[in-house]
């Protein structure tokens, strides 16, 4: 998964000696913080950070909700696959994907064969309260988030249970989700 062998250079804003020679893909349900946490783990190892959300956006031309609304969730769940294949390849670095993008079992198998996967998990009312703070997701346009959220893990949480690491996330602040990580991944 990683190698400690490399030395910590002071003042490059990292402050821990790992270093990782796979991509390193976090997974979970949406408003688990995996952008925010994949942001601060990258800065932490020295590496860079994509969020497959965004890179989904920049390929597309169209926002996700843009997407779903014109081609349906089958026709964005294909490109999601085909843009995640492209961040694999090549260097490690952390990659935070959308909360369905593990459900997709060709997704899942090529994540599980080219990278090390953590799944972030955190409780239905953390989530629920995440997720309200913004109205961007095309799964709760309209919607009760704790029952939509409540039903997509029933599905999403035995995939989820295939990841290389689960990592619990709550309210404490992110760094320290973010150290329970690098933990996991020195171990």
């Amino acid at each position: 998964m990683a190698s400690q062998h490399q030395p910590q250079t002071p003042g490059d804003g990292r402050h821990s000696a790992l270093v990782i020679d796979r991509p390193v893909v976090l997974v979970g349900m949406m408003g688990v913080g995996k952008t925010s946490i994949g942001k601060r783990l990258a800065a932490r190892l020295g590496s860079d950070f994509v969020d497959a959300d965004e890179e989904i956006e920049k390929a597309a031309g169209l926002s996700i909700a843009e997407i779903f609304e014109k081609f349906g969730e089958e026709y964005f769940r294909d490109g999601e696959r085909r843009v995640i294949a492209r961040l694999i390849d090549g260097s490690p670095k952390v990659i935070a994907t959308g909360g369905g993008a593990f459900v997709n079992p060709s997704t899942r198998a090529l994540i599980l064969e080219k990278a090390t996967s953590i799944w972030l998990d955190a409780d239905i009312k953390v989530l629920a309260d995440r997720v309200s703070r913004r109205n961007h997701r095309p799964l709760l346009k309209g919607k009760d988030p704790i029952e939509v959220l409540t039903e997509l893990g029933k599905v999403r949480n035995p995939l989820y249970a295939a990841a290389n690491l689960h990592i619990r996330s709550d309210t404490s602040p992110h760094v320290r989700t973010v150290e329970n990580i690098l933990k996991a991944l020195a171990a």
